[in-house]
C-alpha cells in the first residue's frame, strides 16, 4: 500500500511540475516577509518515508495570493550544511504533494516551508525532522558449492519482503577486491545462479543483493567462496618403442582419478609442432600402426574425468620410431663371363636374413621389364638369362627377419657384347708421304708424293666391369 501511495504521489508531483511553464520561482536575495500569507502545514500524515525518498503533504492553501511553496532541506548532523538551505520550489498554491528522491538511506533531513506572493515571502512553517529507512538488507542465507568443473553454483533463501523484484550475483577474486556484476536473477522466488567457464583449481568469491520494483539495491549478503574442481593429475611416465616393424607401441601408468574417464593420445611429427588427436582409450597402453619404416613421432598423453576435465600434457613427451630399414649391401664385383652376370657384395648389416636382386631392361622401343629376384641368401648372383647388345641394370637389396627391405645399393649397368662378333673391315687410310730419291735420278723440279696403304687395327672385345 505504502508503494502505491509513494507512486502517486511522485505522479502527481510530476504533472503539475510539468504544466508550469517558465522559469521556476527561487527565493528573493532580500526577502520581504508578509505575515499575513499563510504558513504551511503538514497533514497529520504528511509523511511518507522510504530508503531513497520522502514523500510530504500539506493542507491546501486557499489564499489567493499564494503563487506557490518553497522548501528548505538540511542534513541533520552535517556541519557544513547551511543553516537556512533552499532546496526546491513548488510552483503552484493548489499542489499539496511532493517526493524528495535525493535521499541516502539511514540519514536524518529537515524540512521547512514558506508559502509566497509576487512580492514576499511567508514566515517559515514548523522545521519537520524525518529519518530516511535503513538500506534493505539481502538474503539472510547464502550457500556455495564446492568443486564443480568450470563453475560455481550459488543458493540463497528468497527474500520475505514482497517488493524484491530480481537478485544480483556479485563476484571477486582473491587477487582483485573489486566486485564485479556477473547476473541479475529475475523472479523474488528464484534463488539460485551457475557460473560458468571459470578457471580451474581457483578461488571465488560471491555475494548477493537484492533489487525491488522501485529500484532499491539493498546491502550486500554475507560472502561465500568456492573453489572449482582441480584438473586430473597429467600422465608422468610414458615409454614409446624404437624397435618394432611398421607400429609403434605406448605404455604408460595407469591414472589413479577417482572418476577416471579416459586418456587421449597426441601425436606430432616434432616435439615443439602441433600435436593432433590420434585416440581415445581407457588403457594405458596404445598401438599406433605406421607404414613406413624408421618414421618418427613425438606423443603426449593427457587424463580425462567423468566432468569432461583435462589434465595437461605438454610437460612430458615420448619419442617413438618403428623399426629403420636394414643397411644396403655394398657391392663388391660386377662383371660378364662365359655367358653369364656375376654379382658379389658385401652385407654391412647383421640383421640381413637374404637379399634380393632387382634387374631392370629395355623390352622394347617403349616398354621396360623389371625382375625380382627374391631370399638370396648368399653374397653372389649370377645371371645366365641375358642377350647380346642389351644393357641391363642391377641394384641389390638387404632383407631383415620382418620382411623390410633395405634402400638399394648403387645401381650396375651392363652391356652386353658378343666376343665371336667379327668386327667390320675398315677403310684403309691414305697418307702422302716423299719416296727418297738418288741425286743421280732428282731432278730439279718437285716429285710427286707417293700413295702407301697404313695396316688394319683390330680392337680386341674385353670383359664389362
Amino acid at each position: 500500500m505504502r508503494l502505491w501511495t509513494l507512486t502517486t504521489l511522485y505522479a502527481v508531483s510530476l504533472l503539475i511540475l510539468s504544466g508550469c511553464s517558465g522559469t521556476v520561482p527561487v527565493p528573493k536575495k532580500e526577502t520581504v516577509i508578509d505575515t499575513t500569507l499563510p504558513i504551511v502545514e503538514l497533514t497529520a500524515n504528511g509523511t511518507i518515508i522510504d530508503t531513497n525518498s520522502i514523500a510530504l503533504e500539506w493542507k491546501p492553501i486557499e489564499d489567493q495570493r499564494v503563487e506557490g511553496v518553497y522548501i528548505y532541506k538540511t542534513v541533520v548532523g552535517e556541519t557544513d550544511t547551511k543553516k537556512d538551505a533552499y532546496y526546491d520550489t513548488v510552483p503552484s498554491r493548489f499542489s499539496t504533494h511532493y517526493l524528495d528522491t535525493k535521499i541516502e538511506p539511514n540519514k536524518r533531513y529537515s524540512y521547512y516551508f514558506k508559502t509566497y506572493s509576487t512580492k514576499a515571502e511567508s514566515q517559515k512553517s514548523a522545521a519537520t525532522v524525518i529519518a530516511s529507512l535503513p538500506e534493505l538488507e539481502s538474503v539472510v542465507w547464502i550457500h556455495s558449492r564446492q568443486g564443480m568443473p568450470k563453475s560455481a553454483k550459488i543458493l540463497w533463501r528468497p527474500h520475505a519482503n514482497e517488493k524484491v523484484k530480481a537478485y544480483i550475483v556479485q563476484r571477486r577474486t582473491l587477487e582483485d577486491s573489486k566486485w564485479i556484476d556477473v547476473a541479475t536473477v529475475e523472479g523474488r522466488l528464484n534463488a539460485e545462479y551457475i557460473d560458468e567457464d571459470l578457471k580451474d583449481n581457483f578461488t571465488y568469491i560471491y555475494r548477493v543483493r537484492v533489487k525491488t520494483y522501485d529500484g532499491l539495491i539493498s546491502k550486500p549478503s554475507q560472502e561465500v567462496t568456492v573453489l572449482t574442481k582441480e584438473l586430473p593429475v597429467e600422465v608422468m611416465q610414458i615409454v614409446a618403442s624404437t624397435d618394432i616393424p611398421k607400429k609403434i607401441e605406448l605404455h604408460w601408468k595407469k591414472s589413479d582419478a577417482v572418476d577416471f574417464l579416459m586418456y587421449r593420445i597426441y601425436r606430432s611429427v616434432s616435439i615443439n609442432g602441433s600435436y593432433t588427436l590420434l585416440a581415445e582409450t581407457k588403457t594405458n597402453s596404445y598401438v599406433d600402426t605406421i607404414k613406413e619404416d624408421g618414421q618418427e613421432y613425438f606423443y603426449r598423453i593427457s587424463v580425462v574425468d567423468r566432468d569432461k576435465l583435462e589434465s595437461i600434457n605438454s610437460n612430458h613427451t615420448a619419442l617413438g620410431r618403428t623399426l629403420v630399414k636394414p643397411a644396403a649391401p655394398s657391392l663388391a664385383e660386377a662383371k660378364f663371363s662365359n655367358g653369364q652376370v656375376k654379382l658379389s657384395w658385401i652385407g654391412t648389416d647383421s640383421r640381413a636374413k637374404s637379399y634380393t636382386v632387382q634387374k631392370k631392361y629395355s623390352k622394347g622401343f617403349l616398354e621396360s621389364s623389371i625382375e625380382d629376384f627374391q631370399n638370396i641368401k648368399g653374397n653372389q648372383f649370377f645371371d645366365s638369362n641375358v642377350q647380346y647388345d642389351k644393357t641391363y641394370y642391377y641394384k641389390i637389396f638387404s632383407v631383415d627377419a620382418n620382411g623390410i627391405k633395405s634402400e638399394p645399393s648403387i645401381e650396375i649397368k651392363m652391356t652386353i657384347e658378343d666376343k665371336n662378333m667379327v668386327p667390320k673391315k675398315r677403310e684403309p687410310a691414305v697418307v702422302e708421304r716423299d719416296v727418297p730419291q738418288s741425286n743421280s735420278t732428282r731432278s730439279s723440279s718437285q716429285q710427286k708424293p707417293v700413295v702407301a696403304p697404313i695396316e688394319e687395327v683390330i680392337v680386341p672385345m674385353q670383359d664389362f666391369n
